[in-house]
């Protein structure tokens, strides 16, 4: 019993007299990888991407970090505020650090507006430290 391809394996390879050979490097880029669903690289890395969940201060703290506010508010120092960021993409955010002069603490709005002109919720600091 013959194998499963015997009668042709030996045969010659066919060349064509019309078409001339494609180079090896457009023959490999048909068989290279290809995105076959359009931004799933993307979903997947978003997917994977970590966020930090808001930590809740207790009153003793919100009280000390207030009284902070206040003495870097007049005293005019650089001040070190790390503050929460909501991610506008999925649920919780990151911790962010900013180093500056506050300019105005606008308990109104619930604000404290910094030199450079960023804006920062009361809400959402963390801590401070004065330098």
């Amino acid at each position: 019993m013959k194998g499963e391809y015997e009668d042709i394996i030996n045969m010659p390879h066919h060349v064509s007299e019309k078409h001339p050979p494609m180079p090896m490097k457009e023959r490999a880029a048909q068989f290279a990888p290809f995105a076959a669903i359009s931004g799933h690289k993307e979903a997947i890395e978003e997917t994977a991407r970590e966020t930090a969940e808001r930590i809740e201060l207790d009153e003793g703290e919100k009280a000390l970090l207030d009284e902070g506010l206040k003495r870097a508010a007049a005293t005019g120092e650089i001040v070190v505020i790390t503050f929460f960021v909501s991610d506008g993409k999925k649920p919780g955010g990151s911790y962010q650090t900013l180093q500056g002069r506050i300019k105005k603490v606008d308990e109104h709005e619930g604000v404290i507006l910094m030199e450079d002109g960023i804006r920062i919720n009361f809400e959402d600091i963390y801590g401070i430290e004065q330098i």
